[in-house]
């Protein structure tokens, strides 16, 4: 079938067949499927679907279109991805720390897609860091330091490469054929043994209902096993931001913070640990203490040694972990953000949460935008929170100060506030084995 036909199928509400969609991917990577076909594509996925079985054929025919790496290593190859949400800068918490246990870990990701941040775009707020690395030079980084965040080149997933960036300006993410292919084909194409996935659900996630957010869970679990990949999931919570930043810098702070072992009891670093101890014991590493022993790699030092390590490797400064504060860009305007009245903070409308940091330059609108890696919010007030009038619920941190104080507006019509205390949803909902 031509571009066209496969097109039409799926507009028609019928799934094409294997061999029809390897030969699409084939085409999105190598060029000769056009940016308006592969927006069609998406759109008719997006609004018809696609049957389980297309929704695995999609996946693998989209690994399958580049590069699939093996590893020979002395230890286990895991990796983790999550669906997206705001201040979630997990990935550069638990990366380091699985590699400082001796687990080996090739993260592939991505940029920011609508209203959620990308773990490569704070990457980058980091001086000097390049996450755009070959093949060669990727391998040999996870072999020596233990992990590597960096960008999915030429050679790997071009077809998903291709595809997710037109997703993010053409309204078709949230798709749950296009979800797991996206996700899954990168990681799949990295030759793990095993992957962990971190399901958001709540205002501030894609999905933003348990039902939903389980349907998602599924489909990863189901399609990540279906290629040989041990593949679980956890779904968290994502009513509210996970650190209490969210932009790009501000969040690379908050991650130090945890990973340094100044900051112990956030909701960060309990997702972060968590994850790591789901995912050693999906494996058998470990031993039942192996909770503890993640604690003890950042209280000692050890995680946060090979964050330093890995960033130095990308091109960042080699001592970025003893003065991180100096590195990182600081925003021209800082603002504090009071509270428009007296009363318990019940809920974030997360939406709108995300929405200010793409209107602050620190998401993107067009494929093309430059983000600015020093805006953003910070000190974010967690739900539950009581507040008087005129306290602060949030910094802005923007480029100047009408962007900021329309911000300010936004963030204060984001914070619902009743006279009603209600208690925050658990951090995690449900595991998916």
């Amino acid at each position: 079938m031509q571009p066209s036909e496969i097109i039409s199928l799926v507009k028609l509400g019928q799934t094409p067949g294997n061999s029809d969609l390897k030969k699409f991917c084939s085409g999105l990577a190598d060029g000769s499927v056009s940016d308006a076909q592969a927006a069609a594509f998406a759109m008719a996925v997006c609004l018809k679907g696609l049957d389980i079985q297309g929704r695995k054929d999609l996946t693998l025919s989209m690994r399958d279109s580049g590069e699939i790496l093996s590893w020979d290593l002395d230890g286990p190859v895991l990796d983790k991805h999550s669906t997206g949400g705001l201040g979630d800068c997990v990935s550069l918490v638990l990366a380091p720390l699985l590699a400082a246990s001796g687990i080996y870990v090739p993260m592939i990701s991505g940029r920011g897609l609508g209203h959620t941040g990308g773990t490569l775009d704070k990457m980058e707020a980091i001086p000097g860091v390049s996450v755009n690395i070959d093949v060669n030079k990727f391998k040999g980084l996870v072999s020596e330091v233990g992990c590597a965040i960096v960008s999915a080149n030429n050679d790997i997933a071009p077809a998903d490469r291709r595809l997710y960036g037109i997703r993010d300006v053409t309204s078709t993410v949230d798709s749950l054929d296009l979800i797991t292919a996206s996700i899954l084909s990168k990681k799949l194409a990295a030759g793990l043994d095993g992957l962990v996935l971190d399901v958001k659900c709540g205002s501030g996630a894609f999905m933003t209902n348990l039902e939903d957010a389980e349907t998602l869970a599924n489909s990863l679990v189901e399609t990540g096993n279906h290629a040989g990949c041990k593949t679980s999931a956890i779904i968290s919570d994502m009513s509210q931001p996970l650190a209490s930043a969210m932009g790009n810098a501000v969040e690379v702070r908050e991650a130090m913070k945890v990973l340094s072992g100044q900051t112990k009891d956030s909701k960060l670093a309990e997702v972060s640990v968590k994850l790591a101890t789901f995912l050693a014991k999906q494996h058998n590493i470990g031993g039942k203490h192996v909770e503890k022993k993640f604690e003890d790699l950042i209280q000692n030092g050890k995680a946060i040694e090979t964050f330093g390590r890995m960033i130095a490797s990308l091109g960042g400064p080699i001592k970025f972990t003893d003065d991180w504060d100096r590195y990182l860009p600081e925003a021209t305007v800082i603002l504090e953000i009071p509270s428009v009245k007296s009363g318990y903070l019940t809920a974030w409308r997360g939406h709108d949460l995300g929405n200010t940091i793409v209107a602050l330059g620190g998401g993107r609108r067009v494929q093309t935008d430059i983000v600015d890696p020093s805006v953003g919010l910070d000190q974010i007030r967690p739900l539950g929170s009581y507040l008087h009038q005129g306290d602060i619920i949030a910094r802005v941190h923007a480029s100047r100060t009408d962007i900021a104080q329309m911000v300010i507006k936004s963030v204060q019509d984001a914070a619902i506030i009743s006279a009603t205390k209600k208690s925050p949803n658990s951090l995690f909902l449900k595991e998916i084995i």
